[in-house]
């Protein structure tokens, strides 16, 4: 990397900095109860420099800008004693890795199961995780996706916060702890994911103003302030932060895959966006030896990203070919809010955009990818929405019925089984596990998780007190906490209990309903990957169809990878309704509930009920 602290071969350090606003860097290495300051050398471009023959792996070190302000570095690879003290030198290549021939697995195998490190186990570590891989490998999951985990104030955190974004956070252990989990993942044949930050960061221990503030700019605004500066003067850096973050997290950490979050508060007026520029440099790097997938959050719904095309060539080595830059999927958040309305009847906020005609939102998101596509929303005031997606085929719409936000951004952290009819969340679990769509699921939902899952932080003073009356304000617009003592109620982020609440109770998941819930949920993923992921490679867009019968039932058909057909029947709705006019699509392939196995020859569907049948290619 240009940044941070290399190891040479000789056993000396190289430090590097940008710090285009600083006068005179100093760099301290801290020994026993010492501390050495030695004058970095001054480069072009705003870069200081200084290779320290006396240094090495384990040394804890930083910088003081001007002589007035010691501070970490900001590509540290780990910071032992949080983000607001001294970085540590770590070697990249002393991992012993197990797995070294692991080349990842396709796309189209994809069942992603997303986990936040801390509240994933008693332990809350990356060792908490590695604990339960075989019960997510039994599952049928294929790849853990991890929030957030880059260096945050506090020991309590979603990871959002983000300052450091080179450094795992200390409070789940060391670098060497996270290879070790990857490691262990890959011996089951899971792939692992990692959700990064880069559309800011955190607000405590940002170091970066007051030496780099070319790091940002005031040009363009973000939900949390000013964006950073990917498009104006000295921007080269910038971006080279980013892609290197990036290849970094890939190649030292064998990642299989990234999640870049809420990147449409990414600000790029350059010729060449940053997202284009990131993609084709990691498909260049570490994609072009192995599997490696790139998802976005885009709530603009710009298919743009998403490149499903012809294959760069690929050397020998390479498992398939890959897309020519782009982005393997995005998370598709319309899927979710139509089924949520249906499964609930909420309406409020962005709900409300999928209120009236849920039924047809839903089939239209399953046979096209986003249901706004260019449509204006109610909830923007009318702005549009989005952009064509037909084209594009289902596995690159990332599906999911619950989330860390969906769940974690209620006031409550409800779970949805505590909020839908069983039998209808069993139809819509089974829709999501059974279509050609990469499923998602959050920690705990396969089990149907008592704990709930709620908005936690460890900031200290005004800032502590800011963020908890932030985030009671915001749910000011909901009927429920229209009144202040209402939303007293609401559970302070800072609060250590609201954390402890959290965590995932394991020891419940046995009990006779959740491991019940466990093997139905088991069950589908074996038929997914038993006969239809064979079925995804080569699957076009353009193939997805979709109607309605009457108020709740739906039909969608999918032409897929190999030539058959798959075809979902269902029945959203609390009532019995006549099937007499849909066609016998093809053998059943599965039916929820088991009545409906029954009731489907004499021309019904029962309740909230769904049926999937596969059938030979029509052409």
């Amino acid at each position: 990397m240009p940044f941070g602290a290399e190891l040479l071969a000789d056993g000396a350090v190289r430090f590097t900095l940008w710090a285009p606003g600083a006068r005179e860097v100093e760099l301290l290495l801290h020994g026993n109860d010492s501390l050495m300051q030695s004058r970095m050398t001054p480069k072009p471009g705003g870069w200081f420099e200084l290779t320290q023959a006396d240094a090495g792996a384990g040394l804890h070190y930083g910088f003081r800008i001007d002589g007035t302000i010691d501070v970490p570095d900001p590509a540290s690879r780990y910071q032992p004693a949080g983000v607001h003290g001294p970085s540590e030198v770590i070697d990249p290549t002393a991992f012993a890795w197990k797995t070294r021939d692991w080349q990842g697995r396709p796309w189209e195998e994809a069942v992603l199961y997303e986990l936040h490190v801390g509240a994933f186990s008693l332990r809350g570590d990356f060792r908490g995780v590695q604990a339960r891989l075989d019960h997510l490998a039994d599952l049928g999951i294929t790849a853990i996706e991890l929030m957030p985990i880059a260096a945050f104030p506090g020991t309590r955190n979603w990871g959002y916060d983000g300052v450091d974004l080179f450094a795992p956070a200390h409070c789940y252990g060391r670098p060497d702890d996270l290879k070790q989990l990857i490691d262990a993942a890959h011996a089951r044949s899971l792939m692992v994911f990692l959700d990064v930050v880069y559309n800011h960061f955190g607000p405590d221990g940002n170091y970066l103003p007051r030496y780099a503030p070319a790091f940002f700019t005031d040009r363009h605004r973000t939900p949390w302030g000013t964006a950073v500066n990917f498009d104006g003067p000295d921007s080269a850096p910038v971006r080279e932060f980013y892609i290197h973050n990036a290849l970094y997290w890939l190649e030292e950490y064998r990642f299989d895959g990234l999640r870049l979050d809420a990147v449409h508060a990414i600000a790029d007026d350059s010729p060449r966006h940053i997202l284009d520029e990131l993609a084709e440099r990691v498909r260049a790097g570490p994609g072009r030896d192995r599997h490696v997938h790139l998802v976005l959050e885009n709530d603009d719904n710009e298919a743009r990203y998403l490149k499903h095309g012809a294959a760069t060539p690929q050397p020998t080595t390479a498992p398939t070919p890959v897309p020519v830059g782009g982005y393997d999927a995005q998370w598709n958040d319309d899927f979710h809010h139509a089924l949520h309305v249906l499964l609930t009847g909420e309406a409020d906020g962005y709900y409300g955009d999928y209120a009236d005609h849920p039924v047809q939102r839903v089939g239209r998101s399953l046979a096209e990818g986003f249901i706004y596509q260019g449509e204006p929303s109610p909830h923007r005031h009318g702005a549009s929405r989005g952009t064509p997606s037909s084209h594009l085929p289902p596995t690159a719409f990332v599906n999911f019925l619950q989330n860390h936000d969906q769940v974690g951004n209620r006031a409550f952290g409800d779970r949805l089984h505590g909020l839908a009819d069983p039998g209808a969340l069993r139809a819509a679990t089974a829709i999501l596990l059974l279509s050609p769509c990469p499923p998602l699921l959050f920690m705990g939902q396969e089990f149907c998780a008592d704990s709930p899952f709620l908005y936690f932080c460890n900031f200290d003073g005004s800032l502590a007190e800011a963020v908890t009356e932030g985030r009671r304000k915001e749910f000011s617009r909901f009927k429920r906490f229209a009144e202040p003592s209402a939303r007293t109620t609401i559970p302070d982020p800072n609060d250590p209990a609201t954390f402890a609440r959290s965590v995932l109770q394991w020891s419940t998941a046995d009990h006779t309903d959740h491991a019940a819930y466990t093997a139905f949920v088991q069950q589908l993923l074996a038929l997914r990957h038993r006969h239809i992921v064979p079925r995804l490679p080569g699957m076009s867009g353009g193939t997805g169809h979709y109607a309605t019968h009457g108020e709740t039932g739906l039909t969608v058909r999918w032409r897929l990878g190999d030539g058959s057909t798959l075809t979902l029947l269902a029945n959203l709705g609390a009532d019995r309704i006549a099937a007499e006019d849909l066609p016998a699509p093809g053998s059943l392939l599965h039916a929820v509930p088991e009545t409906a196995e029954q009731a489907l020859p004499a021309g019904e569907m029962p309740a909230w009920s769904v049926a999937f049948f596969l059938g030979q290619s029509d052409t």
